[in-house]
């Protein structure tokens, strides 16, 4: 039988800490209980535990196949499974996003252990996009059911790593309709033109923050913290002076689903060429388009054989 676990809601969206159980030595029960636990709070905190690497990437792995980070190196531990951020070498995420989005299969769930935190301020937000989708009205959830989007790894600079998400996608396990776009990552509405896509990208990355959709987590060390990132987006606050190491085990094999098929064919101008074909261009090579910019006009013509 699996531990009974006493579960506090720490939020009215979403988030819940979870007492009674060790992530060192959780068994079947308990990982069925976690996985239900996940669909009904989005976010679940587990307080002093303080486990090992390797009992770390061990309970990981009971959730599906994990995977270090794509772009960035670890600044101290070598694991092939484990991802590291350490804030005194640029480790602050401290903008909206959902964890690994610019890949055609992202996260599903994140598993971080707080190895060790300041003592004030570095606290992580949470927000539902459940709710953040259910609460937009009618005409825009009707109008954003129909779009996808075009997210990269600029932020770890690689702006060539590209993937296209529907901007509203179902949840596999629930069915549910969340937002799927976020600021760090996402960088074009595919449907709209540039103008467009930065007036409705700029409006739902705000709205997704607003605070009634979001639960703030005061870590402790030892404190681990699993989310679900099909339905969630996180936020780390800069606003401390000592250092915060975190380790990361990233759980993947995610398959965003839209509504539908996109209502529309991409926007993008491939002939009569202008200044702003250049916002164009990214989407361009993501399509494998050969698009007229207003640079090739300008090159030198190939001289006659």
């Amino acid at each position: 039988m699996g531990t009974e676990l006493q579960v506090t809601r720490l939020a009215g969206s979403l988030g819940a800490e979870v007492r009674g159980l060790s992530v060192a030595n959780a068994g079947p029960d308990d990982i069925a209980r976690v996985r239900e636990l996940l669909r009904e709070h989005l976010v679940l905190f587990f307080p002093d535990q303080r486990p090992s690497i390797d009992e770390h990437v061990a309970f990981g792995r009971h959730f599906g196949p994990l995977e270090a980070h794509p772009n960035l190196k670890n600044p101290i531990t070598d694991h092939p499974e484990i991802f590291e951020l350490v804030a005194s070498r640029g480790g602050i995420a401290d903008e909206w996003h959902s964890d690994i989005t610019f890949q055609p299969n992202p996260s599903v769930y994140a598993i971080l252990h707080m190895v060790r935190c300041p003592t004030v301020g570095g606290d992580t937000m949470w927000a539902n996009m459940y709710q953040a989708y259910e609460a937009l009205s009618a005409p825009m959830r009707e109008l954003c059911d129909g779009l996808s989007a075009l997210h990269d790894a600029a932020p770890h600079g690689r702006p060539d790593i590209t993937a296209i998400h529907p901007v509203v996608r179902m949840h596999p396990e629930t069915g549910r309709r969340s937002l799927f776009v976020n600021e760090h990552f996402t960088r074009r509405i595919v449907e709209m033109s540039h103008e467009e896509s930065a007036n409705l990208l700029g409006y739902l990355t705000r709205w997704v923050s607003s605070p009634r959709f979001t639960v703030r987590r005061r870590w402790q060390q030892g404190t681990i913290a699993m989310w679900d990132n099909r339905c969630t987006q996180h936020y780390v606050l800069n606003d401390f002076d000592q250092e915060r190491i975190i380790q990361r085990v990233t759980v993947m094999g995610d398959e965003p689903r839209g509504i539908a098929a996109p209502r529309w064919q991409p926007f993008t101008r491939i002939e009569n060429a202008a200044a702003t074909s250049r916002y164009d261009r990214q989407l361009n090579a993501h399509l494998g388009r050969e698009a007229t910019t207003l640079e090739s006009n300008s090159r030198t013509p190939k001289a006659a054989a």
